[in-house]
């Protein structure tokens, strides 16, 4: 009986852990659109990216340039993304960006 029960218990505990655990976001392929590189660029510094452009990176490569501005501070970041390997590839130290006429 109680063999029965423990046997019951294994499944559920492993679905309980299973859910807790944080989703993967997917990232097959590379940056193809602008929002996915501004989205990107906000998880690395924290603000609002305000506008994104694609740029060549180390000749056969392209990356997207974007820059974010930041809220309460008087700089802002321009980070380049690179399209391959869905990371920041450097980031530089901007005046803040101005919102577009949709986020003021």
């Amino acid at each position: 009986m109680m063999r029965s029960a423990a046997l019951l218990l294994v499944p559920a505990l492993i679905l309980t852990a299973g859910a807790s655990q944080k989703k993967q976001s997917r990232r097959s392929g590379p940056v193809s659109s602008a929002k996915e590189a501004k989205d990107i660029a906000e998880r690395e510094v924290n603000g609002v990216a305000v506008s994104a452009r694609r740029v060549p990176l180390n000749g056969a490569s392209s990356g997207w340039e974007v820059d974010v501005a930041m809220p309460n501070e008087n700089r802002g970041w321009r980070c380049l993304i690179d399209s391959d390997t869905h990371m920041v590839h450097t980031k530089d130290r901007i005046p803040n960006p101005k919102k577009g006429k949709s986020q003021r």
